[in-house]
């Protein structure tokens, strides 16, 4: 097995640890057990059993992940080591060698590598910056073929945090039904919209969708490393075939942690916070750009907890990070992670004072370097 290197997790598991501020995470500052936890339930939690549990997540937290889609039950979810094991089980379930798959770009890239390494042929459909990161619909049908099997999405789309529209939803639809394609809907970023009005998931719009969530991002809990499918009972059945043999389970303090933070009224208070960051620093963000004069440019993200700025100087985006990561022990991500150059992802889930130094740290940097 031959696999691409996935450059931005690579880098960021290089550097993320070695500067002063790091604004690469594309989540929420974490909670502490302490924060997100009663006195009751640490006290619960301090006396669990160390042992495997249910390999395909217990049914009390399979019963809350189910409530969060459109006439689904327990046995409709596959609870996962992350949603990254998640990306790897449902290509590998959905997919084998000589088919095609359709991916919306920019986007989270593993599953470009994943299929890579299946034998299948990638294909890429644009969101354009000049429609406000709007998908190319025309160019999605384009693509498509009768070796099409996938088309995966990224709703709230990382890096743009771009939400699909209704009427985008439906034509998605409409054309996989056409070929008979799967929907892969990675929804890791659904409950994190600035308006506070979430998303409506793909699950329920067709027969052959499959959706990934997990609680990393809206959540911000990725230490608790859980993800997790949801798709038709027979599907999910066979993607615990895979589990198996990848990580057989999620760690049972995982599974009984994200039942309580999925509880209807901790999920809402956990989903209030981080929304109630990400608008306070996307306003700070973006006080920052107009400081900068005529040095970025943003289409502001309806969701999620990253900022994709175009930059308006002379500089690959690799040197760009590197530079400010040596200079200024400030750690940004290169547009060319995601295959876009003259272009940055900032985090903007990070507590209002680490934002706000790490962004006086970039402009200190840039102004150095490029005279402005």
């Amino acid at each position: 097995m031959k696999l691409r290197t996935f450059d931005l997790e690579r880098i960021q598991s290089l550097y993320e640890n070695t500067v002063d501020y790091n604004l690469t995470e594309s989540g929420f500052h974490p909670f502490t057990l302490k924060e997100l936890l009663s006195e009751e339930q640490l006290n619960d939690i301090t006396n669990t059993v160390l042992g495997y549990g249910q390999t395909n997540g217990s049914i009390p937290l399979r019963n809350r992940i189910a409530q969060l889609y459109k006439d689904c039950t327990a046995d409709n979810v596959m609870v996962t080591n992350g949603s990254a094991e998640a990306n790897f089980i449902a290509c590998h379930t959905l997919l084998e060698k000589g088919d095609e798959l359709v991916m919306m770009v920019p986007n989270y890239m593993q599953i470009w590598g994943v299929a890579e390494e299946m034998g299948l042929t990638p294909k890429a459909f644009h969101l354009r910056a000049e429609n406000g990161w709007a998908p190319d619909l025309d160019e999605l049908k384009k693509q498509m073929s009768n070796k099409t099997k996938m088309i995966a999405i990224c709703n709230p789309n990382n890096p743009t945090g771009y939400t699909l529209t209704k009427e985008e939803i439906q034509e998605i639809v409409s054309i996989a039904d056409y070929y008979g394609a799967w929907i892969y809907s990675d929804e890791i970023y659904r409950g994190a919209e600035l308006n506070g009005i979430e998303i409506t998931s793909f699950q329920g719009h067709y027969d052959k969708v499959m959706v990934n969530g997990g609680l990393s991002k809206a959540y911000a809990l990725p230490g608790m490393r859980l993800g997790w499918l949801v798709g038709d009972e027979q599907t999910i059945a066979n993607t615990w075939s895979y589990s198996d043999y990848t990580s057989i389970t999620a760690g049972v303090l995982s599974h009984k942690i994200g039942e309580i933070a999925l509880e209807p009224t901790k999920r809402s208070t956990i989903l209030n916070r981080n929304r109630a960051m990400l608008n306070q620093n996307l306003n700070i963000l973006q006080n920052w750009i107009t400081a900068q004069g005529t040095l970025f440019e943003l289409m502001p993200p309806k969701a999620g907890g990253m900022a994709f700025l175009k930059y308006n100087f002379d500089c690959n985006s690799t040197k760009l990070m590197e530079y400010l990561r040596k200079e200024k022990s400030v750690f940004i991500i290169a547009g060319d992670c995601f295959w876009m150059d003259n272009y940055i992802r900032i985090g903007i889930g990070a507590e209002k004072e680490y934002l706000e130094k790490g962004l006086d740290l970039v402009s200190e940097g840039i102004k150095k370097r490029f005279h402005q």
